[in-house]
């Protein structure tokens, strides 16, 4: 069985609660990525995408003075390094996300995403489905 250990990115650059929307969109640009986590004490407190920046930043008129804590997702879901590839297709599915943060003893270890399980080829066809859950409307 491949965990998610085993395709995960473990070089995560994060930003903290105490930073402002545009240093995060700074570090965005700088590592070229979609998505920063935020990060207190090692723990992971939210998470920062491209659209997030986009929809309650930019969006909403808010300057780029604004607290992270203002337009981050707050409601994670994790994963543990030791999970099933499967495992976090399943979560990415369900939950309609693209990018789980890794935790470990409460403590931020990596980020696994969409395109981690895409170009593993013992995973590729978790992935699909998963993208397929991942792009369909939110029933409410």
């Amino acid at each position: 069985m491949q965990t998610v250990r085993d395709v995960m990115t473990t070089n995560v650059e994060a930003c903290t609660t105490l930073d402002n929307v545009y240093e995060v969109a700074s570090k965005m640009k700088e590592l070229n990525v979609g998505a920063i986590p935020i990060v207190e004490n090692g723990q992971v407190m939210g998470m920062i995408t491209d659209r997030d920046l986009v929809i309650r930043g930019i969006a909403e008129r808010k300057p780029n003075s604004q607290k992270v804590t203002d337009v981050m997702s707050g409601h994670l879901v994790t994963v543990s390094a030791d999970a099933s590839v499967e495992q976090a297709a399943q979560l990415m599915a369900q939950h309609q996300v693209r990018r789980l943060p890794v935790v470990e003893n409460g403590q931020l270890v990596g980020i696994v995403a969409l395109g981690d399980l895409a170009t593993n080829k013992y995973s590729d066809q978790k992935a699909g489905s998963a993208l397929t859950q991942i792009s369909e409307p939110l029933h409410q």
